[in-house]
C-alpha cells in the first residue's frame, strides 16, 4: 500500500500544471500587433518597473501614441529616459526628439548626440543638420556634413536628400573634409565622439526672464497664434516653395501660409500660424513621414 500510495502521489506531482511563464517583452509586442494595446502596455509596465529597458521604451511609445494608455508626454518622457539611461539607442532618439519638440533643445541634443555616436541614422541626421545650421550648437558645416553623410550611407532617405542640398552649397574641399571626418569617426567612435562633443557645446544661455514675464509672453504668443511647423531647410528658396506646394493640399496645412526664413546659406520652410504648440505638433503627426517639428514664431 505504501508503494502504491507513494506512486500515486508522484503521479499527481507529474500531472500538476507547471507555473505560468512570466510575461515577456515579446508577448507584449504580440498583443500590440493584435490590437490589444492595453494588455501590451500592462505587460510592458510590469517588466519596465523591474528595469527592463526594452519594455520601458515600448511603454514610452504607448504613452506617446496614446494607445492602451492615455496620451501623456510626461509619462512617455519618463519611460524613454529610463531606457535611454541604460543605453537603449531607440529610446535615446525618441527622448531627444520629444525634448526637441517641447523646446528643450539643449537636453534634446545631448541625448541625440549619444545615439549619433553609436551611428543611429536618425540621430545623425538631426545632429548633423543642427551643426550645419548652427541651431543651438556651435556651427560647424564640415562636421555636420560628416554626420549627415553617415546617415545617408545607411540608406536613410531624408538624410540622402539633405546631403544633396548640402552638396549644392558646400565647396568641394569642404565636402572632402566632411567625408574624411565621417570615415575617421566611424573607425574611432570614441575619438569622434570627443571631437563632436567639443563642437556641439551649446552657447551659454542669456539671463532667464522672471517666471511671470516668461509666462505672460507665452500667453500673448499663443493668443496671436504664433506657432508654426518647420518642414525643412533648403539651399534655394525655390526648393522650399516646391515642397510647400506639394504639402499645401493636405488637411494638416489647410488654411496655413508658408514662411521662408533665411538662415545663413539656407532657407527654412515653415507653415502656420497655429494657435498653440499642441496644434502645431498635431499637424506634424498628420504630416508623417514628412520631417516636421513645432517652432515658435520670432
Amino acid at each position: 500500500m505504501r508503494l502504491i500510495f507513494a506512486f500515486a502521489m508522484f503521479a499527481a506531482t507529474l500531472a500538476a500544471p507547471a507555473p505560468a511563464a512570466a510575461p515577456t517583452v515579446r508577448a507584449g509586442v504580440e498583443a500590440w500587433q493584435k490590437g490589444e494595446h492595453a494588455a501590451a502596455a500592462a505587460i510592458w509596465r510590469r517588466l519596465a518597473e523591474k528595469g527592463d529597458a526594452d519594455a520601458a521604451f515600448n511603454l514610452g511609445q504607448a504613452y506617446r501614441l496614446g494607445r492602451g494608455v492615455p496620451a501623456d508626454s510626461a509619462q512617455a518622457k519618463r519611460w524613454f529616459e529610463m531606457a535611454a539611461t541604460k543605453g537603449h539607442v531607440d529610446a535615446q532618439v525618441s527622448l531627444g526628439l520629444l525634448l526637441f519638440d517641447s523646446g528643450d533643445r539643449g537636453a534634446a541634443m545631448s541625448w541625440l548626440k549619444k545615439a549619433a555616436d553609436k551611428g543611429e541614422p536618425r540621430a545623425l541626421l538631426v545632429v548633423g543638420t543642427a551643426l550645419f545650421n548652427g541651431d543651438g550648437v556651435k556651427q560647424d558645416p564640415v562636421l555636420g556634413y560628416a554626420f549627415v553623410s553617415r546617415a545617408a550611407a545607411q540608406g536613410l532617405a531624408p538624410a540622402q536628400s539633405t546631403l544633396a542640398e548640402m552638396d549644392k552649397i558646400m565647396t568641394l574641399d569642404e565636402r572632402k573634409r566632411g567625408v574624411a571626418l565621417a570615415i575617421d569617426i566611424a573607425k574611432a567612435p570614441a575619438t569622434g565622439g570627443k571631437t563632436a562633443a567639443k563642437a556641439m557645446t551649446p552657447p551659454q544661455p542669456t539671463a532667464k526672464p522672471p517666471a511671470k514675464t516668461a509666462a505672460a509672453a507665452t500667453t500673448r504668443a499663443a493668443a496671436r497664434g504664433a506657432w508654426r511647423v518647420q518642414l525643412g531647410a533648403f539651399s534655394t528658396r525655390g526648393a522650399a516653395e516646391g515642397l510647400f506646394r506639394k504639402l499645401s493640399g493636405t488637411a494638416a496645412l489647410a488654411g496655413r501660409q508658408p514662411y521662408y526664413v533665411p538662415v545663413g546659406r539656407m532657407t527654412r520652410l515653415q507653415a502656420g500660424p497655429f494657435e498653440s504648440r499642441a496644434s502645431a505638433t498635431s499637424a506634424c503627426t498628420r504630416l508623417a513621414p514628412q520631417p516636421c517639428f513645432a517652432v515658435e514664431a520670432r
